[in-house]
Formats: C-alpha cells, sequence, structure tokens
C-alpha cells in the first residue's frame, strides 16, 4: 500500500503539520489521558512527520513515567499529536486533526496503556 500524504491541524489552526501514512491500523489506548481525550490514532515514524507552524504553539504534558511528550495547543487545547513511549522515534497523531481523512474501513486495535509500568 503507498503512503498518502494528509495535513493537520489543531481546530484553531496555530498548528499544523503534515505525516505520511498508509493507514494500516489505527489505535485505541486505555492509559487514562487517551480514555479521557477519546483519541484515535495513527503511529507514524518521525521521517514521515513534518510540523509546519506552530512550534511555539504546542504546550506538552508528561505523566506517570515522563518518557511520552503529549502535545496540545495552547489557544485551542486540542491534542494533534504526541511522541510515543515505547517506540520515541514514532508519532501517535490524533486521525481527527487530518483534513479530508476517513477512518471507516480501516482496522482499530485496542492498545493497553493502562498497564505499563
Amino acid at each position: 500500500m503507498t503512503k498518502k500524504e494528509y495535513l493537520g491541524s489543531c481546530h484553531c489552526g496555530e498548528i499544523k503539520f503534515t505525516i505520511r501514512s498508509d493507514f494500516t491500523e489505527l489505535t485505541t489506548c486505555d492509559c487514562s489521558i487517551c480514555t479521557l481525550k477519546n483519541a484515535l490514532m495513527v503511529k507514524v515514524h518521525e521521517s514521515d512527520f513534518a510540523l509546519l507552524q506552530g512550534e511555539d504553539s504546542l504546550s506538552e504534558y508528561q505523566f506517570h513515567t515522563n518518557t511520552a511528550r503529549h502535545f496540545f495547543c495552547n489557544k485551542c487545547g486540542i491534542y494533534p499529536f504526541h511522541r510515543k513511549r515505547v517506540t520515541p522515534d514514532n508519532l501517535g497523531i490524533n486521525v481527527f486533526c487530518l483534513k479530508g481523512f476517513d477512518p471507516k474501513g480501516i482496522p482499530v486495535r485496542a492498545t493497553i496503556g493502562a498497564g505499563m509500568k
């Protein structure tokens, strides 16, 4: 499957980024933060991600082991992506921030984050 490129942004448009992915699967996570933000994510390697604008508008949140880096827009509060804990050279992208993306038909895998030590 060929990787497609998508433009993503937060709600207010301060943060803009692109990703490339073949979208073989999407993931959910049962950790405390992902449950609260009801995230549906796609995992992309950092080489398939580019932050186009808004670095100064990103706020970072860490908890538990302080390894994963969760990013939010400090203007509108939307979570566009996070740097993953187990695979730190990958990002979890909030697919609802991708313009023109339809997740219908893509398998969703539930990941277990709550039990990670």
